[in-house]
């Protein structure tokens, strides 16, 4: 008797089967069958395992095509780009540009230029008083200087644009403040309007150098206390 039906009938026997009235022929011919749908099984079992496995080596291999997810990018970050001003003097050109206007300056005197930089208006005032040598003139009085829009550099340093009502022909024709920024009155009124604390205010360039005619005095007039004027200070 072969090894595969001595197992068929060790499992009927195991699951409490009588012994069907067969002859060796039918029993043999039973057991084939068993064996085949065994073998069958047992291929496509293999067949999914092979191919399970080939799909596995692709991947860790990189071949195919890649549809694993991107690394997470690095939490780097992006930098904070700088502020877009709402105002820029070009010392050059002696001008303010501001809402599409440019406005005519005069802004400090060969021996007080007016710092460069990046600035931020902190206060304004509609009305401020200076002694005149602040402002530039001679005299031993004071001014009432209008339309006073006082900004900062990142150190602290100030600076100011105000109106130049003592001399309006010197906006966009030559410097003679101390350092600090003059407008005519109307235009500096208009400024007052249009900035406020926290604008910020870009100054670049050199003042031109003045001709004899353009200096009022024939000394370096007193700086305005608290201003950037002569400093060269970046306001970064």
């Amino acid at each position: 008797m072969s090894d595969e039906l001595t197992s068929e009938l060790r499992d009927l026997a195991a699951e409490g089967e009588t012994l069907p009235a067969l002859s060796g022929a039918e029993i043999r011919g039973r057991a084939l069958r068993r064996r085949r749908r065994r073998r069958t099984a047992l291929a496509v079992a293999g067949g999914f395992a092979a191919a399970g496995l080939a799909l596995a080596l692709v991947l860790n291999l990189g071949g195919g095509t890649d549809q694993r997810p991107a690394p997470a990018a690095s939490p780097t970050g992006t930098p904070s780009l700088p502020a877009v001003p709402d105002a820029t003097v070009d010392l050059s050109r002696r001008v303010i540009s501001v809402a599409g206007r440019e406005l005519p300056l005069s802004s400090g005197s060969e021996w007080t230029p007016t710092g460069t930089g990046r600035m931020t208006v902190t206060a304004k005032e509609s009305v401020k008083v200076m002694p005149g040598s602040v402002a530039g003139i001679k005299g031993d009085y004071h001014l009432k200087v209008p339309w006073v829009i006082e900004f900062s550099a990142s150190d602290g340093t100030a600076n100011y644009i105000a109106g130049l009502t003592y001399d309006e022909k010197a906006p966009g024709d030559y410097d003679r403040t101390t350092g600090w920024i003059g407008l005519r009155q109307a235009d500096a009124k208009w400024l007052y309007g249009q900035l406020s604390p926290g604008s910020v205010i870009d100054v670049e360039g050199t003042a031109p150098t003045d001709t004899p005619s353009a200096r009022s005095t024939s000394t370096p007039p007193t700086a305005l206390p608290g201003a950037g004027a002569g400093s060269g200070t970046s306001g970064g």
